[in-house]
């Protein structure tokens, strides 16, 4: 074992237990088959990380993902991504390309919305534009939930959404995605997309 954590370092779950107490989060075992998460509360919100696995005939890709269900108040979706992450993802129906007005910033990312003005708004923050082009892969957007969800969420609740390939065992950059959420969904709140008493769901 000693020489396996040599060759590739600490597995996800020491990685994430030490998030979870770092954090003030739940670290939750769910087994090998269905993995582990960390939950967080950031005020009203519900916040979950975890992993899944795609596969594709012989071959199979992991990716991590951080999730937050809230009441979207008045429909208002995003997407923001590294133009190297998911570059073939093409335009959501309903939604256009963006550029918010820092060069900078939208060089390197794609941004879409169905709703322009908005999505300058939200970046017109400083310090969330900061911690986004920190990350080295990103891609982060609010899900319609079109039922999707089924009887796990009342209506009108949707999700933020992050998701990148591979496992994340950077607790520095795992604190920088919580801080990125709750900014978000800080955010949201104040241009009227969101309630700040959103009913408590925990993703399973």
């Amino acid at each position: 074992m000693g020489s396996l954590r040599r060759l590739f370092g600490p597995s996800q779950a020491e990685v994430w237990r030490r998030l979870a107490e770092e954090t003030g989060s739940s670290f939750v075992d769910s087994g090998f088959w269905r993995g582990s998460k960390v939950v967080i509360r950031v005020k009203e919100w519900t916040l979950t990380l975890d992993t899944f696995t795609v596969s594709s005939g012989k071959h199979s890709a992991t990716y991590t993902r951080l999730r937050a269900p809230y009441v979207n108040q008045d429909g208002f979706r995003f997407r923001i991504y590294r133009k190297s992450v998911f570059s073939g993802l093409g335009k959501l129906f309903g939604m256009q390309d963006i550029a918010a007005g820092y060069p900078e910033f939208d060089e390197p990312f794609i941004i879409q919305g169905n709703n322009p003005a908005r999505v300058k708004q939200l970046l017109s923050h400083e310090p969330l534009r900061a911690l986004i082009a920190a990350q080295p892969d990103f891609s982060v957007q609010v899900k319609d939930d079109e039922g999707w969800f089924g009887a796990e969420f009342p209506d009108g609740v949707d999700e933020l959404y992050f998701v990148v390939p591979g496992v994340i065992k950077d607790v520095d950059r795992l604190k920088s995605l919580f801080k990125i959420f709750a900014l978000i969904l800080h955010l949201l709140c104040h241009l009227g997309s969101a309630y700040e008493n959103d009913p408590e769901v925990q993703l399973k």
